[in-house]
């Protein structure tokens, strides 16, 4: 699992129909900071995210089939939690 930031929604009117009725989000993956790394991703939402949420996500393809509870479903990417605070390096971080 990795820690990220909403950053968008995703609007898809032709995709595949095993995706019909998710919502995406573009999420950014971020440091303790809060700063972002990487390239940003697509993700399904199991969590009723929002634009600006910090939230967990969960990395891998298998799990994210079990949050979304379909196996047909083609899914490596999956937002599982909104977070509101968390320790790293013996400080707590609260996310307003």
């Amino acid at each position: 699992m990795k820690i990220g930031r909403v950053v968008g929604n995703v609007v898809s009117t032709v995709k595949n129909d095993t995706h019909y009725g998710y919502k995406l989000l573009l999420i950014e993956y971020i440091d303790a900071k809060g700063n972002a790394v990487g390239a940003r991703q697509i993700a399904f939402d199991c969590a009723h995210a929002g634009v600006g949420d910090i939230v967990l996500i969960n990395v891998d393809g298998g799990a994210a089939k079990t949050m979304l509870e379909d196996d047909k479903v083609i899914a490596d990417l999956t937002v599982c939690g909104v977070l509101d605070h968390f320790s790293y390096d013996g400080e707590t971080v609260h996310l307003d």
